[in-house]
């Protein structure tokens, strides 16, 4: 089997230089050939356009910085739907956009032909050591076929769905860790401007309960399960300590902008009479805004749970 690489920057050189270890026969291409050095002293070949890497090869992977790359490289003059025919499957490991990763999914299967969204989460050091994340949307048939060469370059390859279903998966995890970031921000500096020394502070919030449990499992309590009652703190409490928070915000003039946000969230949620729900409640807020139901089985949950252990 021939495997073709296109996109040889930070990310994509770790993830083919790890295929190659594990002896797969890379193509490569990139639009500075320089890059590519590395892979062909060990053996690769280069190709001259992302149609010739389709030609050649029966699985094709890029790694590029955003969906007008990908569009260039999949339907653009020598690209990769130039070259590609049917039976043969390509995996963009990019973060990219669903409506890109359906058009292009709808092009191949013209051909005969399967695309996949695949994005990875690892970052860097992830890609260099192959512990990553690696998402795929796409024919299940298909993924379960290539599944030892997803496994090459990362240690969690996970079949999501349909084809962009992956690609909404990463923009979840993204979005929410950076929303994460900007609040743990506002809350870092007042308690820094408060008095507390930084590496003091950090040590003791990493051993509370929000820094013992992994971010994506406080969604497993309440909010996934749409139960609310009996509490395991209620919201009228909850309320109680964000005032407390942003009140002091407010007398060491530190901005608060998403704390602020939360704070107006539980005002709306106590005016439901939600005071004695779980402190999570206000979650249902949004629920409702964005006109979606979530409620799952919890037994479905204890069994996704249950695969960590």
């Amino acid at each position: 089997m021939k495997i073709g690489f296109i996109g040889l920057g930070t990310m994509g050189a770790f993830m083919a230089a790890n295929l190659q270890k594990s002896q797969y026969k890379l193509v490569v291409h990139d639009i500075r050939r320089d890059s590519a050095k590395p892979h062909l002293e060990r053996g690769a070949d280069w190709a001259a356009s992302p149609k010739e890497v389709a030609e050649q090869c029966d699985v094709i992977f890029t790694s590029l910085p955003g969906p007008p790359d990908v569009e260039k490289v999949v339907f653009g003059k020598d690209g990769l739907l130039e070259g590609i025919s049917a039976g043969k499957a390509y995996f963009d490991l990019s973060t990219n956009s669903q409506a890109m990763m359906r058009r292009v999914n709808a092009a191949l299967a013209e051909k005969g032909a399967f695309g996949f969204d695949a994005p990875v989460s690892g970052g860097p050091k992830g890609a260099e050591t192959g512990k990553l994340a690696i998402w795929v949307g796409g024919d299940k048939a298909v993924y379960d076929k290539h599944k030892k060469v997803l496994d090459a370059i990362g240690d969690q390859a996970a079949y999501i769905g349909p084809i962009g279903s992956s690609t909404v998966a990463k923009l979840v995890h993204n979005m929410a860790g950076y929303a994460i970031q900007t609040a743990l921000a506002e809350v870092f500096t007042m308690g820094v401007k408060a008095g507390m020394e930084p590496l003091a502070l950090w040590k003791a919030v990493r051993q509370g309960a929000m820094g013992r449990r992994r971010t994506f499992d406080r969604l497993q309590l309440q909010f996934l399960i749409d139960k609310y009652s009996p509490p395991d703190f209620a919201l009228k409490l909850a309320h109680k300590d964000v005032s407390l928070a942003v009140g002091l915000g407010r007398e060491l003039g530190v901005p608060m902008r998403l704390c602020n946000l939360v704070l107006e969230e539980m005002n709306e949620a106590r005016n439901r009479g939600w005071d004695d729900l779980d402190s999570r409640s206000p979650m249902k807020l949004q629920v409702e805004r964005a006109g979606v139901k979530i409620k799952v089985d919890p037994a479905a949950v204890d069994a996704v749970l249950a695969e960590d252990k």
